[in-house]
Order: C-alpha cells, then structure tokens, then sequence
C-alpha cells in the first residue's frame, strides 16, 4: 500500500495570523514538510486546491514543482484539482511541465471540490456543476490519450485537430478520480477505468463499501482489469508518539477548525464525544499511536475490500512545523512497515 500525506497548505503562521510574512513562512515551512516525506520514505504528497485566504495552494502545481527540485522518489499530486473550474488544457499542461520537472513523478486527482468558491471566481454557475465535471473530465482524458485533439462541448470552444505540448515523461500520466459519496462518481470512475480517491472525512469508512463496490463492478462490466481498478483513501489524521499525546495535539485544532466550517455548511459544532466517536475503531479520524493507526488503516483495507493508497491530511488543525514533522517521521518510519509488512505476511 502507498503512504502518503496530503496538504492544503494552511497560511496561518505560528501566531495564528495571516500575512504576508506568515504565508512566506508557511510556504517555506511545507515545502520542507515535503522534502522531508520523501527522506522519510513515504510514497506520495498531495496538494489541494482552494482559492481563500487561509490556504495558499490555489496554484498546486506551482508548489508541486517547487517541490520536485527537492525531492528524489515521492510522487508529487494534486489532492484535488478542481477540474469543473478550470480549463482541462491548461490542467494538463501544468501537470505534464510537472512530469518533466519531477522526472517522471507526477499525478492528479481531479474532482468537484468540496468548496464552491472557484466558481463564481472563474466565472460559471453553479448550476452546472455535474455537467461542467462530466464533460472537461473527457476532454483531459482525450488530451492525455491523444497529442492531437478534436473536441467539442458546451463549455469550451472546440478543438479540430489541436496539438497539446509538452506531453509528459510518462506515457500514460495517472489521473485518479476524487470522490465523496455520490454514487454516479463512483460509477463514473469504475467506467472510465480511473483510479478512485475516496475522501472520508467523517462517518464510518466501512459504510463506503457498497459505493467501492459499484465503482468495481462498473469497472469490471466496461472491462477493465481488476488490477486497474485501484483505490484511493484521503482520511484526515495525525499520529503521535502515543494516543493520549496525539489527541492532546489534535483536538483543539480539529475542533475550531470543523466547527467554523460547520457554520458555513450548517453542520452542529463539534463535540469532544462526536470527535471520539470518530476515532474509534471504525471511525475516519486517523489519530493516536503508530501501531494503533496502523491497524485501523488495515481495518479500513479490509472493509473496503483492499485498497492501494491511503493519504493524510493533517494540517486542518492548526499543528506546528515541528508537530507535522514529527508525525511524518512516524508515518514513514513505522505507520507505513507495520501496514505493509502485515499485508506482504497475508500474500505470503
């Protein structure tokens, strides 16, 4: 199973204020987070894409690429794109200048955002919100498949035979479908032949079972081979050197953060007993010890009947440098053997 983290790359500096110096801070203190996985052995870092003021990653690429200058083997991704905003021509191209620039190691995950802002800001309704997905994910999969191009949709201007440079070092560059829990998505990606990115933020994982079996047999009656058919778990986490510790550290943050949010989307503030509810044994909240996360990325494995990536998201909770630092030596160090070393002894 891959490892690996996922970032929205929060503006708030050490002070808890944003500005111009906290975002150069902030900025320089990730992109080392990220140099940093990859020494650690970790397999993939994701960044998001959002466009307020408390995140600094509404040009992902551009930190993706600021990243590959220090990195050697980690997959570099978006996590996700948010591809109804934005012009599938342009996504590629930043995605494939990435693979040039990384060597080889760049992915995507494309999906609808679970914030709207991109929308009005790049100018479309909302009321499109399915159709500008379905189609612009099309057309990026035609432009990956064909360095010439004849397309036409509602919400582009066509393409008659349009060459689309540079293509990137990978013959075939990875574009994982990122979802939440509507079933058309899953679907979506089982037809498509894409591999799935679940994003669990709350709830129960194994409720998602039923879901990652529609994408699968989607998958299979539009023939696919199983081994293509991959998925994906994005699980918001952090892991400490001991459950008490982790929680300590975690909580706080969490709550503040997912209580402002529910202001936005109508959701109940959060509760001390709603956020351990959450990181019980079939909860989506990856926090505690490296041996008790561990098994519950194995539990999760299982329920969802096996999955091939599973990324954390853990700077939703206000976590200094040195925090995150921490945790991702864990994730590499002793998350990750324990999970894999448990899966090769199955196989064996």
């Amino acid at each position: 199973m891959e490892i690996g983290i996922d970032s929205f790359a929060s503006a708030l500096g050490s002070d808890n204020i944003i500005n111009s110096t906290s975002s150069l801070q902030s900025m320089s203190e990730l992109l080392d987070r990220m140099e940093f996985a990859d020494k650690c052995g970790l397999d993939v870092f994701g960044i998001g894409e959002h466009h307020r003021k408390e995140f600094l990653d509404s040009a992902p690429a551009v930190i993706l690429a600021a990243a590959a200058s220090r990195t050697k083997r980690i997959k570099l991704t978006s996590a996700v794109a948010v591809l109804s905003a934005a012009d599938p021509v342009r996504v590629f191209q930043n995605f494939a200048t990435l693979d040039l620039v990384s060597q080889g190691r760049a992915e995507m995950v494309v999906g609808r955002g679970s914030f709207i802002e991109a929308f009005p800001l790049f100018g479309y309704d909302l009321n499109d919100y399915d159709d500008l997905f379905i189609e612009k994910l099309n057309l990026l999969l035609n432009i990956r498949d064909n360095e010439f191009v004849n397309w036409s949709g509602k919400f582009r201007p066509a393409l008659l035979n349009q060459a689309i440079y540079p293509r990137p070092v990978q013959k075939s560059l990875p574009i994982w479908l990122g979802v939440g829990g509507t079933p058309q998505s899953f679907v979506r990606a089982g037809t498509l032949g894409l591999p799935l990115m679940v994003a669990v933020i709350g709830g129960e994982t194994h409720r998602f079972a039923p879901l990652v079996d529609l994408y699968r047999q989607a998958g299979q009656a539009a023939g696919h081979a199983s081994d293509q058919l991959k998925v994906g778990l994005h699980s918001l986490g952090y892991v400490s050197t001991s459950t008490e510790e982790a929680i300590e550290d975690y909580y706080p943050g969490y709550a503040e953060t997912f209580t402002k949010i529910g202001k936005e989307r109508g959701w109940p503030p959060v509760s001390r007993t709603r956020f351990e509810d959450q990181r019980g044994p079939s909860g989506a909240l990856l926090v505690g010890s490296a041996e008790e996360v561990a098994a519950k990325i194995l539990r999760h494995s299982e329920s969802l009947g096996g999955i091939s990536r599973l990324t954390f998201q853990m700077d939703n909770a206000g976590l200094s440098n040195e925090k995150l630092m921490r945790s991702i030596a864990l994730i590499g160090g002793k998350v990750a053997p324990i999970v894999n070393g448990k899966l090769a002894s199955k196989i064996i």
